[in-house]
């Protein structure tokens, strides 16, 4: 009796273990991911953003959204959806390697796409981390 109560207990003890770890591990990898610098820009160089606004004229060609993300545990992966209005334009995804990491998309501008535009800026499981809004101008 004594022998079975001991054994049940350290099964017991094992699977509490066991998922002590499990939850810490799962915490660890779905830490928050934070855009801790984003920017709608003209051009990247030497991974800073260039040429920032919220406006920009019908003739800038390309757009760039600069990102630097922070709290990376492990390397994952970003996007950046581009809208124009409310249609979505080009969904990219992005490589985040280490816990903190800078990087960018791109996207053409027709002239004739003038108007309100934004870029949501997407965690893993494709949760908004953050959303930054334009305008093109005639």
């Amino acid at each position: 009796m004594k022998r079975t109560h001991a054994v049940l207990l350290i099964l017991i003890a094992s699977i509490i273990i066991s998922l002590s770890l499990a939850v810490t591990s799962m915490a660890q990898e779905t830490a928050p991911l934070v855009v801790e610098e984003s920017a709608i820009c003209q051009d990247v160089v030497d991974l800073q953003s260039v040429g920032v606004g919220d406006s920009f004229d019908a003739s800038v060609g390309k757009l760039f959204c600069f990102t630097k993300i922070t709290g990376a545990q492990s390397p994952t992966q970003i996007s950046h959806a581009w809208y124009f209005g409310n249609t979505q334009r080009a969904e990219i995804t992005l490589s985040v390697k280490s816990s903190s990491w800078r990087t960018y998309s791109s996207k053409i501008i027709q002239p004739h796409e003038i108007g309100d535009w934004h870029v949501d800026i997407l965690g893993p499981g494709g949760e908004i981390l953050k959303s930054l809004e334009f305008k093109i101008l005639p």
